[in-house]
């Protein structure tokens, strides 16, 4: 059987014809549905490049293969190659015997329509909140509240259409976009680690460091990651709380405004921009050598970057977006956008070793949850039962 998934990814292409990402879903996430299916379509934005940047990774391989979209950034773009799109994506699903969504999504939503017109069944893979998304803050476009609610409706319709949903967090995603009884639905985090991810003990209690180092991780695309936030509560630290350096991780056109921000409120000495790090490696050791990691997040799923720090046994705090209080402890938690409570969080967080001890103990136990022996029989099942519905109605072309 073949399956084609949807992916808001946005992947690059060498003249050979192989298909990269720099950081996020490589061909290891996609080979998963290989468990119950014999091909893995990858419909997903695709630009074409000279070469791949260093440290990119393969998408493509055996077994899974990626249909090219028109490659666009931002709603303007979407909406001006609307037409290509749409018959790109309606195109992907020609021989596929299922079609799985991750959502949300622009190009899932016009793909659930059409597949709903036609009484063809579909599942989802819910990996993050449009409620969240579109949250004042998050996203500054005048259409914000129509988006957020249009957003937040074509998912919850979407949660009742389709025949199987698997949700990225336990709880928190499923409340709010519940499926149908009738189907299967499972809580299972596309996240899950390998054993060396895993560090053998947590951390000690010692002295409280000199000159902590916080590092954050994401994106700066967008402001999603709030990381305008963690800038802004560095440059209000209580007086009292040593000198924070912060180090990011990450690449995206808000990088230069954020310098900016860092020179505005007195701290450009003390934070570091360093973009993507070549290989997991290089991101473990800089886990390693930091004492708090922080995700400031005004929107989430189940943040991979965080449950990553937490097998590295570093304490962490994060603000209440999506499932992150599913991960982190009460006290280690503010609201998103919260810049005085955010410092207040830090102050009291590196200055206590046995919270931060508390703290390393704990994220450590929890992200042993994530390791992929524990979740891979889950999302075995979940696929199976996507491929036991779906197949004695195969969807086999139908351009109607």
């Amino acid at each position: 059987m073949r399956v084609a998934v949807t992916a808001e990814s946005r992947f690059l292409r060498t003249p050979d014809g192989h298909v990269w990402i720099e950081i996020g879903p490589d061909h290891a996430i996609w080979a998963r549905y290989l468990a119950a299916f014999d091909e893995v379509r990858v419909v997903a934005r695709v630009l074409d490049v000279a070469e791949a940047p260093a440290g990119a990774n393969r998408v493509d391989g055996p077994g899974v293969h990626v249909r090219a979209l028109p490659h666009y950034v931002g709603p303007a773009g979407y909406v001006r190659n609307l037409p290509g799109i749409r018959r790109a994506v309606i195109g992907a699903t020609d021989g596929a015997d299922a079609v799985i969504l991750r959502v949300p999504s622009p190009m899932a939503t016009m793909l659930s329509n059409w597949l709903d017109r036609r009484g063809r069944p579909y599942a989802l893979e819910v990996i993050g909140d449009p409620y969240d998304v579109f949250a004042p803050g998050v996203v500054d476009h005048p259409l914000r509240p129509v988006l957020r609610r249009w957003c937040t409706g074509a998912m919850r319709r979407q949660c009742r259409s389709a025949v199987a949903v698997s949700y990225e967090t336990t709880r928190t995603l499923q409340a709010r976009y519940p499926a149908r009884p009738d189907v299967p639905a499972m809580g299972i985090s596309s996240v899950d680690l390998p054993d060396d991810a895993y560090v053998a003990a947590p951390r000690v209690v010692g002295p409280a460091p000199q000159r902590p180092t916080l590092v954050s991780v994401g994106s700066l695309e967008q402001l999603y990651k709030g990381i305008d936030t963690l800038i802004e509560a560095i440059a209000r630290l209580d007086a009292t709380v040593p000198p924070v350096h912060l180090v990011h991780v990450g690449v995206g056109r808000s990088r230069a405004a954020l310098e900016d921000l860092a020179v505005r409120s007195g701290v450009a000495d003390r934070i570091r921009f360093v973009g993507w790090l070549p290989g997991v490696d290089a991101l473990r050791d800089q886990l390693d050598s930091a004492d708090l990691f922080v995700m400031p997040s005004r929107t989430e799923g189940l943040p991979r970057a965080l449950i990553e720090a937490m097998a590295r046994a570093l304490p962490a705090v994060g603000s209440t977006a999506g499932g992150i209080p599913e991960l982190l402890a009460p006290d280690a938690l503010f609201r998103p956008g919260d810049v005085t409570g955010l410092a207040a969080l830090i102050g009291r967080t590196v200055t206590d070793p046995d919270r931060l001890a508390a703290h390393s103990r704990r994220n450590l136990a929890v992200a042993r949850e994530f390791s992929a022996d524990r979740l891979g029989a889950r999302r075995t099942e979940f696929y199976r039962s996507v491929a036991d519905w779906t197949r004695p109605r195969s969807l086999l072309s139908d351009r109607r």
